[in-house]
C-alpha cells in the first residue's frame, strides 16, 4: 500500500512538472518604462499603454491613468508625471483608448479602459502586479471614465472583447475636474465635445445621457473615492462634483471631496498665484489616500 501511494505522488509530481509553467517577471524592467505595449486589439486596431516599473519589490499595487481631452483627443504620454508613483512602489499604466470621431463614439472609451484592468489582471505574473490592489485616476475626461471605471459594473454591458473571465474592478478612484451627470446643465462649449463624441447632446434627462452618467451606477459596493475640482472651473462647472460626491455619500461610499478654491479645469489659477490648497498640498491628499487604499508601505 506503501508503495502505491508513493507511486500516485510521484505520477502527480511528474504531471505537474510537464504541466504549463507559470509566467514569472522579467527583472530587467525593474525601474524602467516599457512604451506602447498592447493591451487589446479592438477592430484590428491595437489600444496601446505606457507601463512605469518600480524598482524593486512586489506583487505591486496598480495605478491605472486615462488622460483628458474632451474624448477626441489627448494621449497616454500625458501620464508621465504620475509614472513617478513607481518610486512608492506602484505599478503605474498609462492607457490610449479609442477617441471619438465621426465613426466612433462612447462607449469605445470605457470599454476599452475596461479591457485594460482586464488584461492586467489576466497577466498579473508577467507585470508582477497584485489584482486585488487597483487605483484608477483621471481628470476632466478622464476623471468621468475613471468614474465610470469604478462604478458600472458588468451588467452596464461594457465589458466586452478579450479577457472576460476577468475582473474590470478597481478598488480606489480619483477624479480631477471630472463630469459625473450628463443630465444636468451644461455649458455649451462643452457640449459641442459631447456632441463630437457621444453623437448626443447633454444636459437633458435622456436615457442616453443617464447611460453616460458615473451617478447612474452608485452603489453601496463602490469603491473609495477622492474627488478634486476647482470652484473657478470654466470648463467642468464645480457642480458637477458636488453632485457625485453626494450621490456617492448618499449610498455611502467613501467619499473625500477637495475644492480646489481658485483653480480652474487645471487646478490652477488664472493669475499664477497660488491655489487654496496649495498644488504641494492636495498633492499629499492624494499621496495619503492611494497610501491608504492600496494599502502602501508609508
Amino acid at each position: 500500500m506503501g508503495t502505491r501511494i508513493i507511486l500516485i505522488v510521484l505520477s502527480l509530481l511528474l504531471l505537474a512538472a510537464c504541466g504549463p509553467k507559470r509566467p514569472t517577471f522579467d527583472k530587467t524592467k525593474f525601474g524602467t518604462t516599457e512604451h506602447d505595449v498592447t493591451y487589446c486589439t479592438v477592430n484590428e486596431l491595437p489600444q496601446k499603454m505606457d507601463v512605469y516599473y518600480p524598482s524593486s519589490g512586489g506583487p505591486w499595487p496598480v495605478l491605472v491613468y486615462m488622460h483628458g481631452g474632451s474624448w477626441y483627443q489627448g494621449d497616454k504620454s500625458d501620464g508621465v508625471g504620475w509614472g513617478d508613483m513607481a518610486k512608492s512602489g506602484v505599478l503605474v499604466v498609462s492607457l490610449n483608448y479609442r477617441l471619438g470621431d465621426y465613426q466612433t463614439k462612447f462607449p469605445a472609451m470605457i470599454e476599452d479602459i475596461k479591457c485594460a484592468v482586464r488584461y492586467l489582471r489576466a497577466h498579473q505574473y508577467e507585470y508582477n502586479l497584485d489584482p486585488d490592489r487597483f487605483a484608477a485616476v483621471g481628470a476632466s475626461a478622464g476623471g468621468h471614465l475613471a468614474a465610470l471605471l469604478a462604478t458600472a459594473d458588468p451588467s452596464a454591458g461594457w465589458d466586452v472583447g478579450e479577457y472576460l473571465d476577468q475582473s474590470s474592478k478597481v478598488q480606489a478612484v480619483i477624479v480631477m475636474s471630472g463630469i459625473a451627470d450628463f443630465t444636468s446643465n451644461i455649458p455649451n462649449g462643452l457640449n459641442t465635445s459631447i456632441f463630437y463624441s457621444f453623437g448626443y447632446l447633454a444636459g437633458s434627462n435622456t436615457p442616453e445621457n443617464a447611460t453616460a452618467s458615473p451617478i447612474t451606477y452608485v452603489t453601496p459596493d463602490d469603491p473609495p473615492f477622492l474627488i478634486i475640482h476647482g470652484d473657478k472651473d470654466g470648463v467642468v462647472p464645480i457642480a458637477q462634483a458636488e453632485i457625485l460626491d453626494q450621490k456617492l455619500k448618499e449610498a455611502g461610499v467613501p467619499s473625500t471631496f477637495v475644492t480646489i478654491q481658485g483653480g480652474d479645469h487645471s487646478l490652477k489659477t488664472l493669475s499664477g498665484e497660488p491655489t487654496i490648497p496649495s498644488q504641494e498640498e492636495y498633492s499629499k491628499i492624494i499621496s495619503d489616500f492611494l497610501k491608504e487604499h492600496l494599502k502602501l508601505k508609508q
